[in-house]
């Protein structure tokens, strides 16, 4: 039997408060992928950072690690029962969710997402004609937050109420930081956040019940995702609980919107840093793309683009941390981990681990050309999750953010205002950068396609 390398608490409370995600990644690859025991005074979680324990946890074992404790309880306030959550709930979103988020499916959605990113994109000339600079955060947040909307709720719901949702489920992601980390401390104490937290959820729910009640009289069983719910739910149950719908929905937003803005926002500041990049990168584009309007049929011929968001997706993972309690009495990597122990599986650590990523804090697109990364391990790659509970929504990821950036980028030349060194913070279990970003879109001078 072997003994995981342990951090103790006065090594450990300390880092992890002043910085959580870099000092969590330390911790692991410090230990060279060994298992980790943190011991957070009478919270001693295990750190689980080699490719061979996370696919025993999230693959090979992964019904002996389940999504509960004390980790997912801040979440499950907001989240409830759906494709996040665990057992039967799991099991029924899934099956239902899964024939909506297949490549074909996706694609048939992406017509109408590339119409809504290019409309919101053009919006940019007024910035460009004024020289006035983009608040990061906030545009690709409204950008991606109104193709998710597309997608989920068709033409159901307005400009105004979408970007109402947006800032909300922003204020769950992140009034939950102080759970996250002290995850012992009791809900019948009010901590910092909870009062936030409660607020926005409300709010969302304020928002998200009504669309359902309208899809629901509607009855027009139309493509977007809450009309093949809602068909899905009743050909499976009978009824539709309008409850479940909302949990699903709520579900699938948070998955598609989070996580792929906040990759938005790193990739405005690779680029800055990277300008061989940035060059390849608008060749690309404009070989591409040309003079015209980037449609869905340009994504799969953008190759470089596509290497450069796995690469920003390994450095940047969408997830710093992925929790799962142990049902039973198991081992990993000869530690013996018992039943109710939580284990952090931490991408942000995994995608940096020497032995699988040679120079891991350098940014290099070419990791990802001619196929060499099929000779990686398979799980030292994980940004969406593996096994049963892979993220759905893989395909929809690269379609939207290609779109985004290649619209763009074919419309812009984009110029950091304020570049620094990004700091990530948590946003729950979301990576996000602390530091805020302006952007510049310069216009390109060229003759364009009407």
């Amino acid at each position: 039997m072997n003994t995981p390398h342990v951090v103790p608490s006065y090594r450990a409370v300390p880092r992890l408060v002043s910085d959580p995600v870099t000092e969590l990644a330390k911790m692991g690859t410090d230990a060279d992928g060994q298992v980790v025991r943190l011991h957070l005074g009478p919270f001693r979680p295990y750190l689980v950072s080699h490719p061979d324990h996370v696919q025993q946890v999230l693959k090979t074992d992964w019904t002996n690690f389940v999504r509960e404790g004390m980790f997912w309880r801040p979440l499950q306030r907001l989240i409830g029962h759906s494709i996040l959550g665990e057992g039967e709930a799991w099991a029924s979103a899934r099956k239902i969710l899964q024939p909506l988020f297949t490549a074909r499916y996706t694609d048939s959605l992406a017509e109408d997402m590339a119409d809504v990113i290019a409309e919101r994109v053009r919006e940019f000339d007024d910035f460009a004609r004024t020289n006035r600079p983009i608040d990061v955060e906030h545009e690709m947040t409204s950008i991606v937050n109104q193709a998710v909307i597309k997608v989920l709720f068709g033409g159901r719901i307005s400009r105004d109420t979408a970007e109402r949702l947006a800032p909300e489920f922003a204020t769950c992601a992140t009034s939950i930081g102080f759970r996250m980390l002290l995850p012992f401390a009791p809900y019948s104490i009010r901590v910092p956040g909870d009062r936030a937290f409660l607020r926005s959820a409300k709010k969302i729910d304020e928002i998200v019940y009504p669309l359902i009640e309208q899809a629901r009289r509607d009855d027009t069983r139309s493509k977007e995702v809450v009309s093949a719910l809602l068909t899905a739910r009743l050909e499976k149950e009978g009824r539709a609980d309008l409850h479940q719908v909302r949990d699903d929905l709520v579900n699938i937003y948070g998955a598609a919107s989070e996580t792929t803005a906040m990759s938005l926002i790193w990739f405005w500041s690779v680029l800055h840093d990277h300008p061989d990049v940035n060059a390849r990168l608008l060749e690309e584009i404009d070989r591409v793309v040309g003079n015209g309007p980037v449609r869905p049929s340009h994504v799969a011929e953008m190759h470089y683009l596509r290497m450069v968001l796995q690469e920003l997706l390994r450095v940047y993972p969408n997830a710093w941390v992925v929790p799962r309690q142990s049902v039973a009495d198991t081992e990993i990597g000869g530690v013996r981990i018992r039943a109710g122990s939580q284990v952090l599986i931490s991408p942000y650590t995994t995608h940096r681990l020497e032995e699988f990523w040679p120079r891991p804090t350098e940014f290099d697109p070419e990791r990802w050309a001619d196929n060499t990364h099929e000779r990686r391990h398979r799980y030292a790659f994980i940004p969406f999750g593996a096994g049963p509970h892979v993220c759905l929504g893989q395909s929809l990821f690269y379609v939207e953010a290609s779109l985004v950036l290649a619209n763009i980028l074919s419309r812009y030349r984009a110029v950091l205002t304020n570049p620094q060194k990004l700091r990530p913070v948590p946003g729950g279990a979301t990576l996000r950068p602390k530091q805020k970003l302006f952007l510049r879109l310069d216009p390109i001078e060229r003759k364009r396609a009407a």
